[in-house]
Protein backbone atom coordinates (compact mmCIF):
# COMPACT_ATOMS: atom_id res chain seq x y z
CA UNK A 1 0.00 0.00 0.00
CA UNK A 2 1.13 3.67 -1.09
CA UNK A 3 1.79 6.29 1.65
CA UNK A 4 -0.93 7.93 -0.05
CA UNK A 5 -3.52 5.16 -0.14
CA UNK A 6 -2.80 4.32 3.23
CA UNK A 7 -4.30 7.41 4.51
CA UNK A 8 -6.75 7.43 2.31
CA UNK A 9 -7.85 3.95 3.35
CA UNK A 10 -7.99 4.96 6.88
CA UNK A 11 -9.80 7.95 6.41
CA UNK A 12 -12.51 6.45 4.23
CA UNK A 13 -13.01 3.84 7.01
CA UNK A 14 -13.38 6.59 9.58
CA UNK A 15 -15.98 8.20 7.42
CA UNK A 16 -17.57 4.45 7.00
CA UNK A 17 -18.14 4.35 10.83
CA UNK A 18 -19.11 7.67 11.75
CA UNK A 19 -22.04 7.14 8.62
CA UNK A 20 -22.67 3.58 10.25
CA UNK A 21 -22.95 5.32 13.99
CA UNK A 22 -24.73 8.74 12.10
CA UNK A 23 -27.09 6.00 10.58
CA UNK A 24 -28.88 5.42 14.11
CA UNK A 25 -29.22 1.80 15.30
CA UNK A 26 -27.09 -0.33 14.11
CA UNK A 27 -27.14 -3.50 11.47
CA UNK A 28 -27.83 -6.92 12.28
CA UNK A 29 -26.90 -10.40 11.24
CA UNK A 30 -30.07 -12.19 11.20
CA UNK A 31 -30.84 -15.50 8.95
CA UNK A 32 -33.22 -14.75 6.09
CA UNK A 33 -36.59 -16.51 5.98
CA UNK A 34 -36.52 -19.33 3.27
CA UNK A 35 -38.79 -19.84 0.93
CA UNK A 36 -40.94 -22.21 3.28
CA UNK A 37 -41.24 -19.77 6.24
CA UNK A 38 -44.40 -18.86 7.27
CA UNK A 39 -45.55 -15.86 9.88
CA UNK A 40 -46.47 -17.85 12.80
CA UNK A 41 -49.22 -15.19 12.98
CA UNK A 42 -50.88 -14.98 9.62
CA UNK A 43 -49.43 -18.17 7.80
CA UNK A 44 -48.17 -15.82 4.81
CA UNK A 45 -44.76 -16.84 3.32
CA UNK A 46 -42.33 -14.47 4.76
CA UNK A 47 -39.58 -14.72 1.99
CA UNK A 48 -42.15 -12.90 -0.70
CA UNK A 49 -42.23 -9.59 1.21
CA UNK A 50 -38.21 -9.00 2.00
CA UNK A 51 -38.68 -5.00 2.63
CA UNK A 52 -40.86 -5.69 5.95
CA UNK A 53 -39.25 -8.68 7.49
CA UNK A 54 -39.10 -9.31 11.11
CA UNK A 55 -37.35 -11.92 12.95
CA UNK A 56 -37.09 -13.40 16.24
CA UNK A 57 -34.09 -15.27 17.18
CA UNK A 58 -33.72 -17.78 20.05
CA UNK A 59 -30.25 -18.95 21.74
CA UNK A 60 -30.84 -22.66 20.56
CA UNK A 61 -30.43 -20.76 16.92
CA UNK A 62 -34.33 -20.83 15.88
CA UNK A 63 -35.70 -18.25 14.10
CA UNK A 64 -39.16 -17.14 13.75
CA UNK A 65 -39.56 -14.40 11.00
CA UNK A 66 -42.85 -12.14 10.51
CA UNK A 67 -43.87 -10.37 7.02
CA UNK A 68 -43.93 -7.05 9.13
CA UNK A 69 -43.84 -5.44 12.51
CA UNK A 70 -47.56 -5.69 13.18
CA UNK A 71 -47.15 -9.52 13.17
CA UNK A 72 -44.18 -9.54 14.91
CA UNK A 73 -45.73 -7.34 18.09
CA UNK A 74 -48.92 -9.47 18.27
CA UNK A 75 -46.25 -12.26 18.50
CA UNK A 76 -44.90 -10.55 21.35
CA UNK A 77 -47.72 -9.30 23.04
CA UNK A 78 -48.75 -13.20 23.04
CA UNK A 79 -46.19 -15.51 23.29
CA UNK A 80 -48.10 -18.63 24.37
CA UNK A 81 -50.70 -18.56 21.72
CA UNK A 82 -48.05 -18.21 18.76
CA UNK A 83 -45.35 -19.77 19.65
CA UNK A 84 -45.75 -22.62 22.29
CA UNK A 85 -42.96 -23.72 24.34
CA UNK A 86 -40.97 -20.67 23.34
CA UNK A 87 -39.93 -18.48 26.05
CA UNK A 88 -39.38 -14.99 25.83
CA UNK A 89 -36.00 -15.11 27.78
CA UNK A 90 -34.62 -17.42 25.52
CA UNK A 91 -35.03 -14.75 22.73
CA UNK A 92 -31.50 -13.34 21.49
CA UNK A 93 -32.50 -10.92 18.72
CA UNK A 94 -35.70 -9.34 18.06
CA UNK A 95 -34.66 -7.82 14.15
CA UNK A 96 -36.78 -5.34 11.82
CA UNK A 97 -36.38 -4.37 7.99
CA UNK A 98 -35.87 -0.92 8.28
CA UNK A 99 -37.58 1.10 5.95
CA UNK A 100 -35.51 2.86 4.03
CA UNK A 101 -32.04 1.01 3.53
CA UNK A 102 -33.18 -2.43 3.83
CA UNK A 103 -31.55 -3.54 6.37
CA UNK A 104 -31.93 -5.61 9.73
CA UNK A 105 -31.98 -3.57 13.04
CA UNK A 106 -32.33 -3.99 16.46
CA UNK A 107 -36.53 -4.04 16.73
CA UNK A 108 -36.12 -2.26 20.41
CA UNK A 109 -33.98 0.82 18.64
CA UNK A 110 -36.18 1.57 15.61
CA UNK A 111 -38.26 4.21 15.32
CA UNK A 112 -42.58 3.26 13.98
CA UNK A 113 -44.34 5.26 11.94
CA UNK A 114 -47.96 4.44 11.78
CA UNK A 115 -50.86 5.58 10.03
CA UNK A 116 -48.93 6.35 6.69
CA UNK A 117 -50.17 5.93 3.34
CA UNK A 118 -47.54 2.93 2.69
CA UNK A 119 -49.15 -0.70 3.58
CA UNK A 120 -47.11 -3.40 4.36
CA UNK A 121 -48.28 -6.61 3.47
CA UNK A 122 -50.78 -7.49 6.11
CA UNK A 123 -52.47 -3.39 5.05
CA UNK A 124 -51.70 -0.51 7.71
CA UNK A 125 -48.28 -1.51 9.74
CA UNK A 126 -45.80 -0.50 11.98
CA UNK A 127 -43.26 1.35 9.25
CA UNK A 128 -39.73 0.21 11.03
CA UNK A 129 -37.15 3.14 10.64
CA UNK A 130 -33.20 3.60 11.87
CA UNK A 131 -33.39 7.06 13.35
CA UNK A 132 -36.11 9.92 14.66
CA UNK A 133 -35.04 11.90 11.55
CA UNK A 134 -36.23 9.18 9.13
CA UNK A 135 -39.15 8.89 11.22
CA UNK A 136 -40.09 12.35 10.94
CA UNK A 137 -38.93 12.41 7.35
CA UNK A 138 -41.42 9.78 7.15
CA UNK A 139 -44.17 10.72 8.36
CA UNK A 140 -43.92 13.99 6.56
CA UNK A 141 -43.78 12.36 3.25
CA UNK A 142 -46.81 9.52 3.96
CA UNK A 143 -48.95 11.16 5.90
CA UNK A 144 -47.80 9.13 9.12
CA UNK A 145 -50.07 9.97 12.41
CA UNK A 146 -47.73 9.28 14.77
CA UNK A 147 -43.96 8.06 15.47
CA UNK A 148 -43.58 5.53 18.43
CA UNK A 149 -40.79 3.34 20.22
CA UNK A 150 -40.53 -0.69 21.04
CA UNK A 151 -41.53 0.04 24.31
CA UNK A 152 -44.48 2.84 23.70
CA UNK A 153 -46.37 0.07 21.69
CA UNK A 154 -49.62 -1.52 23.59
CA UNK A 155 -50.95 -5.37 23.44
CA UNK A 156 -54.13 -3.15 21.45
CA UNK A 157 -52.49 -0.90 18.95
CA UNK A 158 -51.64 -3.92 16.73
CA UNK A 159 -55.51 -4.70 16.32
CA UNK A 160 -55.90 -1.25 16.28
CA UNK A 161 -54.04 -0.90 13.10
CA UNK A 162 -55.45 -3.99 11.51
CA UNK A 163 -58.89 -1.90 11.84
CA UNK A 164 -57.31 1.20 10.64
CA UNK A 165 -57.50 3.46 13.96
CA UNK A 166 -54.03 5.19 15.09
CA UNK A 167 -54.92 6.34 18.23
Amino acid sequence: MSAVSKPFSILALMLWCSLSLAAGAEKLQVPDPGPKDTCPVCGMFVAKYPAWVATVLYRDGHAHHFDGAKDLFKYLFDLPRWAPGHRAEDMTTIAVTEYYGLSRIPAREAWYVIGSDVPGPMGHEFVPLATEGDAREFMRDHAGKRILRFHEVTPDLPAKLDRGTFD
